[in-house]
């Protein structure tokens, strides 16, 4: 299927409009199966898709009961003393799902799931890959990398790491049937989630990432964290591969910081360097692929409607 981009006007048109493309993927997989598998994001990208999407479902438009959910990533390292105070720090992503969705439902969700980011001690973290370095090696060409634990590490923290978090969320995407509709958000760089640039598209599952400095900079500077001493170091995230594994995806993205990934991963070939530029083989191979955004973040696509074109992507202005 060809990759469909929707330009609309505004982030509150880009909203809407998405809103309306997960609910009718909703209710097509609804017709055909039991239940609904969601993989969703967080960031300011789909709020508004969110807030809509729940008014939807409150309204009576899809049956939020037959839905189930696994969120992208989440932070390692977040302030607390235990497992449940990282969890419900305001900066966790299970604690911005429940503000900015799941909190909206009146009627839940079958299951909704994170990674267990929380269940992770960074300060343990740290100290077992320093201690058994033989046990791991990083994998990317950037300042983000992903830690590959091997199969069977000496460190008996590692080998949890790897099977309790890692290998299980795998599993649990897997039994439920893998992701039917994916909502994704574009980094600065391109990436998806965690997956950031340069780290390998080919074997990113559920990854243990290293942040690198300038993403542990960036959350001090937009006022997520106090200093770099309380922002997280390292994050659970879905990787791209998994990511364009999913039945459907559908990419938000809105303003200028997106003008340029947005444009170099349709308008160049797949690269690392730009993680969502492989959802151009996840098209080729019969993927869904919706590109939603607004007039901004869509400028240097506008300029260049005759490369999208020779491509086979189809191109259509709400504005």
């Amino acid at each position: 299927m060809p990759i469909q981009v929707l330009v609309t006007r505004n982030f509150e048109q880009m909203s809407k409009v998405a809103a309306q493309v997960v609910k009718e993927e909703i209710c097509r997989t609804l017709k055909k199966k039991k239940e609904c598998v969601l993989g969703l994001a967080t960031g300011s990208s789909p709020t508004g898709l969110y807030k809509h999407l729940a008014k939807a479902a409150n309204a009576g438009e899809f049956d939020a009961c037959r839905c189930r959910s696994f969120n992208l990533d989440e932070y390692v390292g977040l302030p607390g003393e235990n497992p449940q105070q990282r969890l419900m720090h305001p900066e966790s992503y299970g604690y911005f799902m429940i503000q900015e969705f799941f909190g909206l439902l009146d009627r839940k969700f079958i299951e909704t799931r994170v990674p267990c980011g929380s269940l992770i001690d960074q300060k343990r973290l740290m100290a077992e890959l320093k201690t058994h370095a033989v046990d791991w090696c990083e994998l990317g060409a950037d300042a983000g990398r992903s830690i590959a634990i091997k199969g069977k590490p000496a460190s008996e923290y590692l080998a949890w790491v790897r099977k309790a978090v890692l290998e299980d969320y795998a599993r649990r995407i897997k039994k439920a049937g893998g992701i039917d509709v994916q909502v994704i958000g574009v980094g600065g760089r391109g990436h998806v989630a965690f997956h950031e640039s340069g780290i390998p598209f080919k074997g990113s599952g559920v990854m243990l990432v290293k942040l690198d400095n300038n993403t542990v900079a960036n959350a001090v500077a937009d006022g997520h964290f106090g200093s770099k001493r309380d922002s997280p170091r390292y994050a659970i995230s879905m990787g791209a591969e998994l990511v364009y594994q999913a039945k459907t995806v559908v990419l938000l993205a809105s303003g200028g910081r997106k003008i340029h990934p947005v444009a170099e991963s349709l308008l160049g070939n797949p690269t690392p360097d730009v993680p969502i530029s492989y959802g151009q083989l996840y098209s080729k191979n019969g993927g869904r692929l919706f590109y939603i955004l607004d007039k901004v973040a869509a400028r240097e696509l506008l300029a260049n409607r005759d490369v999208l074109e020779k491509k086979g992507i189809s191109f259509e202005n709400r504005t």
